[in-house]
């Protein structure tokens, strides 16, 4: 128990405002819990500066709409000193409170191995580069069967991207004069950009040109605008758009003449397609591929952690995360130093507590700043969109509806109280 009675063994916790509720089965309260729910995060989406955080919880939950399965973080083992980076990558999880050790961790383990043997120059570091080069290529692979799988079930996959295209909607959908939507992953694959253009949603990231996009460095403030019919130099804001980072990189992003480029690949293309890397440690760029050298390892991630830093650590600024385990301590914290300004607040929507990682963080800060759904009443997609997530249309009809209805009403209430004034003054 804590100051919020939050009760950590149970299957679902529920906190908003000053309030809140820790159960084994929320269904029975659900419709009364959307009364408080839907109208906290609507004024939450509408602040300041706005960003969301999806981590690989997202990609499960869409693909399990849709009826299958997900690539996931299994470990990843080796032949050559396979116990030798299995222990390490499991102390260096340890040590940075990460959990249990993943196939990141496996593949970091290995490339800092690997630079070892390099410097000694032995044999044994071909052997080992080539296994590292084929664990990569079946990690991109298994991405890409994901993807490929999902779209097999046309029936099944079109109603997961209604979910996914709805989900995305409902952050998207600020006033235009606002600050953008931030979206922050940590996901390789792309579901997010997928249910983006099918959505119709603009977004802006660090990649320029078209036939071959890209990543620069420049932070100039890149917008969508339009002249309205009739009227010329008054640019307005497009609706729909938000920016968006990868911030461990994207399996269709390459290393190439020194540059980082987005390869032509489609999504859910098929393993032997030509733009799946042969020697993927030469040229995949995702984390934790740092394989070539201490400037390639922070470059570009010190730029894309960078944008996530500027983006949340700003008076008046919200961060929602959803499908993200809290297991990435650079991430963490950046979340940390953005919650030392008092007028920030992180929502935390989450199928479970990831393994006590989500207690232990919200534990270590000021929890009135939390915001929290956790569960799988609150974290499963279906129902966080039909019952807890704003519905941007909806609720500026409802709005516009009930500015009506109130004008109405207080038109009705003077004309009532006028018949009254005349009523009197005839009888008197």
């Amino acid at each position: 128990m804590d100051k919020y009675n939050i009760d950590w063994n149970k299957k679902h916790i529920l906190k908003i405002s000053n309030e809140s509720f820790s159960m084994d089965d929320p269904s029975e309260e659900s419709i009364e819990w959307r009364k408080k729910i839907e109208p906290w995060l609507t004024a939450i989406f509408q602040s300041e500066h706005f960003s969301l955080l999806t981590g690989a919880g997202l990609t499960t939950a869409i693909t399990t709409l849709a009826g299958k399965r997900s690539q996931g973080m299994e470990r990843s083992e080796f032949g050559i000193f396979k116990k030798e980076i299995q222990e390490w990558a499991d102390k260096s999880s340890i040590e940075m409170a990460r959990g249990q050790a993943n196939i990141e961790d496996d593949l970091r383990t290995a490339l800092e191995l690997l630079k070892g043997l390099q410097i000694q120059q032995t044999e044994l570091a071909n052997y080992l580069k080539d296994e590292i080069d084929n664990k990569l290529s079946d990690f991109i692979k298994n991405i890409l069967d994901t993807e490929k799988n999902f779209e097999m079930d046309k029936e099944k996959s079109s109603e997961a991207l209604n979910y996914l295209k709805s989900f995305l909607i409902s952050f998207v959908s600020r006033a235009a004069s606002r600050d953008r939507l931030q979206i922050f992953t940590t996901n390789y694959d792309r579901f997010i950009e997928y249910g983006c253009d099918l959505a119709g949603i603009y977004t802006l990231d660090r990649f320029i040109g078209k036939v071959q996009p890209i990543f620069r460095t420049s932070k100039i403030e890149l917008d969508y605008h339009y002249n309205p019919p009739g009227i010329r130099g008054e640019p307005r804001y497009v609706e729909g758009v938000t920016k968006l980072t990868k911030l461990h990189g994207s399996i269709d992003w390459r290393f190439k003449d020194g540059m980082i480029i987005k390869a032509a690949l489609p999504f859910g293309a098929s393993q032997d397609h030509p733009e799946v890397p042969k020697k993927a440690s030469d040229h995949l760029v995702i984390y934790p591929n740092s394989y070539k050298g201490i400037d390639t390892a922070f470059y570009p991630y010190a730029e894309l952690f960078r944008d996530f830093a500027s983006a949340t650590c700003r008076p008046n600024s919200v961060l929602v995360t959803y499908g993200y385990g809290f297991g990435d301590s650079h991430i963490n914290r950046i979340i940390r130093d953005m919650l030392i300004i008092p007028s920030t607040h992180v929502v935390i929507i989450s199928y479970d507590t990831a393994s006590g990682r989500i207690e232990n963080f919200i534990k270590e800060n000021n929890q009135s700043q939390f915001t929290l759904l956790i569960g799988n009443h609150f974290g499963d997609l279906r129902t966080l969109v039909d019952s807890y997530l704003p519905k941007a249309a909806i609720d500026r009809l409802t709005e516009r509806m009930q500015k009506n209805v109130d004008r109405r009403g207080l038109a009705e209430e003077n004309k009532k109280n006028s018949d009254n004034r005349d009523g009197a003054l005839f009888n008197g």
